[in-house]
């Protein structure tokens, strides 16, 4: 019986909350903005970081920041900023094994949520609908990886 694994050495892994930790719209050029009949061009930044609250209880947030500019103008139409984050305790993982869940699967889980703001945001704004493309949060992390295991050269 001492050989059976107890509840508490088993990986967890639970979501304990999903929340919008900072939004903003900008529209710097505001009404004349909206006479304006040209396709914007969309930018697209985006960011995830994790971190400890408390022993296995991690605050991940993705932030993404879309910019609409005219290209003919260099002029921007409008600006959001999401910061969309959660709180997920991850217990009983290596630290080998915890990075790609704090990097993978947490940004994974809050990135529709992103998509969903993004879009309303834009729409509420008086502008056409933003629908962000999906994201692969592994391959982001793969790349990173890569990124910090090539040494740079001088």
């Amino acid at each position: 019986m001492s050989e059976a694994a107890t509840p508490t050495q088993q990986p967890q892994f639970n979501i304990q909350k999903v929340y919008v930790k900072d939004v903003s719209l900008e529209i710097p050029h505001a009404p004349g903005i909206f006479l304006e009949r040209e396709t914007p061009q969309i930018d697209l930044q985006l960011h995830s970081q994790a971190t400890p609250i408390e022993e296995g209880v991690f605050d991940v947030t993705v932030t993404v920041t879309v910019t609409a500019t005219l290209s003919g103008k260099d002029q921007v139409m409008f600006l959001i900023e999401v910061k969309q984050a959660g709180i997920f305790q991850v217990r009983n993982l290596s630290q080998e094994e915890m990075e790609p869940i704090l990097a993978m699967a947490c940004p994974n889980i809050l990135y529709p949520y992103v998509r969903e703001l993004v879009s309303d945001m834009s729409v509420r704004a008086g502008f056409a609908p933003v629908y962000l493309n999906p994201i692969n949060f592994e391959a982001l992390y793969q790349q990173q990886r890569q990124q910090q295991a090539t040494p740079t050269r001088h």
